[in-house]
């Protein structure tokens, strides 16, 4: 192995050398054509597209920090920023500048050597649409292209900024007023287009993806990833075959598909692979009843670069009832298999799997599950569909499926090696209860799963909940795609750990839940150095060069789905909510500033609510609360913990929960879908939960 990871290194070192005689370092930022974009590879220094290169494999052929050395990194530069929700943005380096996003989707250039900041941009997003945000007010990054920037924002607004002063050049309304969308995903560009896609399948959307010209913002395609009203006309072709394989009268409730994250690109094929997400609602039964696959949901689908035309797809979970979404980072790579080279594309969706397929045809090579997986017993090599278990579909009551909604891998950006011929996973193992909800509404303020709200929290009992710990696992995976094996792995303390990056240093970054920042080698996975970031590290880490020193950067942030919605599990990884750039070089002479000591929490009103009220507290709560306030009532400090709140806030609980006396602040009122006796009993579930113990590891 090392004898080939040698070999890779000296055909990298040869590839640079040979490039620094043919490209000269820019002085000063140059445009960002088309062709910078396809030959990306050639320019280690920078990072141009969302995965440094179009195949997103976020690999570096940088080598200057390397597994001899990395041991003395240090932190080169940091800057703070406003807001503590998550950051998950992978910033861009061009030339000595870093373009990266935070929350509300405002935009930051940055002088990529010291950390000055150049300008700032921010969209003024209406706090009031931060309930429209499924997994919080994040933003996964912008796209260059010549002398501009590209940015969506949470309200769905696609925006290009001179790349220079930050100016607003146009804007154009990508999403319906009328509908909950919302864009968290990082732009691309194609073609001389700018691809976007857009979130909301929790609600009410319809997912599509359009390319808008990245000098005009006129719109040049758009491709529907759903049906919708099949007695209106279909507006591609592929839609009619797809509406085949759909029931009932989805289109009312949106459908889902959205495209939230994953777009890639292929130069050669001109082919643009879509990552598709969830239906509207989850539950196939409430969204489709009467069965079928639901195309394209939960799909990688392919289509034309410079028409939206379908040419192919592949369904990872067909009928997908489960929020198996198919939106993960989708990887290309020639590979070698069968004695052939094969070009293929690489996925770990939420389910379990992770898939090898051709893409030029969508012809399924192989998969297996890279995490525990229980909802299938095998993916079919003949008909390239799932075998599921039975009552994986909870038809006959609940079903504890591993994984569950949040994935054996999540957004959180995974990375491939070439001299390894290693994929590496932020992979976890995160079980859950699915059970069909007993009566279900459409509603325009809370999620549509169709499930059952309660089932799937966490249990409030302590020593149930020191349980439960031990069946959550998060680590960082190994993974050989063509022996469908891990390789090895490396356990961490708590799931939902941080995007990946790869370098021909025989280096692995990943930062983690619990603030750390760490370097593994490539090959091994030993663990070499690691840095204190004070806050979870999600983000995917990207590596560059200015003046012919290398540094390594990442976005530093709680928050995020998990930050913000999984209460005490979230509380367990012990860090603060605060948002940061961290820049790292190996004579770096920086230091974080010491945090503060967090204050004593109030204490709470009197507990005198009868078991009734708390028990209708405790349902509405989870209906309508938990996706802010975290679930069983925990928050861990990203939102307000509501059982923490003063005596001043608990007696403006009426003004505020029914007449939105926050609203400007994002916490809408609720007047028009809730009685006084309900948020009363909301009011009563939290103060219980204030009096209640809770569990916590090392306690």
């Amino acid at each position: 192995m090392r004898v080939r990871i040698l070999l890779f290194f000296i055909a990298i070192l040869s590839l640079f050398l040979s490039a620094c005689d043919r490209i000269e370092m820019p002085s000063g930022t140059a445009a960002v054509t088309d062709e910078r974009l396809v030959n990306a590879a050639t320019e280690p220094h920078n990072w141009l597209n969302h995965g440094r290169t179009y195949d997103e494999q976020r690999f570096s052929p940088l080598a200057q920090v390397n597994d001899g050395n990395v041991k003395q990194l240090k932190l080169a530069w940091h800057l703070d920023l406003p807001s503590k929700r998550g950051l998950e943005a992978t910033p861009l380096i061009a030339d000595g500048r870093m373009y990266t996003t935070g929350t509300w989707s405002r935009v930051y250039a940055l002088d990529a050597a010291t950390g000055e900041l150049l300008w700032e941009y921010d969209p003024q997003v209406p706090p009031q649409k931060g309930i429209d945000a499924c997994c919080d007010v994040v933003n996964r990054g912008v796209a260059l292209w010549r002398d501009m920037i590209y940015v969506g924002t949470l309200d769905g607004r696609l925006i290009a900024l001179d790349a220079m002063s930050g100016k607003e050049a146009w804007s154009v309304q990508t999403t319906p007023g009328d509908r909950r969308y919302t864009i968290t995903g990082a732009p691309r560009i194609v073609n001389g287009n700018v691809l976007i896609g857009n979130g909301g399948a929790e609600f009410d959307a319809r997912g599509y993806v359009t390319a808008y010209d990245a000098a005009t913002g006129e719109q040049v395609w758009r491709f529907y990833t759903v049906p919708g009203d099949p007695t209106l006309p279909f507006e591609n072709p592929i839609l009619e075959q797809a509406a085949d394989t759909w029931t009932g009268e989805w289109w009312k409730f949106g459908g889902g598909g959205t495209v939230w994250d994953a777009i890639s690109y292929d130069p050669e094929l001109n082919l643009v692979y879509l990552g598709v997400g969830n239906g509207t609602p989850w539950n196939r039964r409430v969204r489709s009843p009467g069965g079928g696959d639901n195309l394209f949901l939960a799909s990688i689908v392919a289509v034309d670069a410079d028409t939206g035309a379908y040419a192919w797809h592949y369904q990872t979970a067909p009928g997908d009832t489960w929020d198996f979404t198919a939106t993960q980072h989708i990887m290309l790579a020639d590979l070698e298999i069968g004695g052939e080279t094969r070009k293929v594309l690489m996925q770990a969706p939420k389910n379990g799997f992770f898939y090898v397929i051709d893409r030029t045809d969508g012809e399924l090579l192989s998969a297996k599950p890279f995490v525990e997986v229980n909802w299938a017993l095998r993916i079919d090599m003949r008909t390239g569909r799932p075998v599921e278990a039975s009552n994986a579909r909870y038809q006959d009551g609940e079903f504890a499926s591993s994984p569950a909604a949040p994935g054996g891998h999540n957004w959180h950006p995974m990375a491939y090696h070439p001299g390894t011929g290693l994929v590496y996973i932020p992979a976890q193992d995160l079980p859950w209860v699915y059970k069909e909800v007993e009566k279900f509404e459409f509603s325009k303020v809370t999620t549509n799963t169709g499930l059952d709200p309660i089932i799937a929290s966490m249990p409030e009992d302590p020593a149930i909940q020191e349980e439960v710990s031990k069946l959550l696992k998060g680590y960082l995976l190994a993974w050989d795609p063509l022996e469908q094996q891990a390789r090895w792995t490396v356990e961490l303390p708590i799931a939902w750990n941080g995007g990946v990056l790869a370098t021909a240093g025989n280096l692995v970054f990943q930062g983690t839940s619990h603030g750390e920042f760490i370097a593994y080698t490539a090959d091994t996975g030993e663990r070499l150095w690691a840095h204190d970031a004070q806050t979870a590290v999600l983000a995917g880490p990207v590596t560059y060069q200015v003046d012919g020193k290398q540094y390594v950067a990442v976005m530093a942030g709680y928050g995020t789905a998990f930050g913000i919605e999984s209460g005490i599990v979230a509380k367990w990884a012990g860090v603060r909510a605060l948002n940061r750039i961290v820049a790292y070089t190996l004579d770096g002479a920086d230091e974080l500033p010491p945090l503060p000591p967090l204050p004593e929490p109030p204490p709470p009103p009197p507990h005198t609510a009868d078991t009734e009220t708390v028990a209708l507290g405790k349902l509405l709560y989870h209906q309508y609360c938990t996706r802010c306030h975290g679930d069983a009532g925990i928050s861990a400090g990203v939102l307000p913990d509501l059982r923490y709140l003063d005596s001043d806030t608990h007696a403006l609980w009426d003004g505020i929960v029914l007449g939105g006396a926050l609203f400007d602040k994002g916490m809408p009122g609720f007047a028009a879908h809730l009685e006084k006796t309900e948020t009363d009993a909301i009011h009563a579930y939290v103060i219980k939960r204030a009096h209640d113990p809770e569990y916590m590891p090392g306690s």
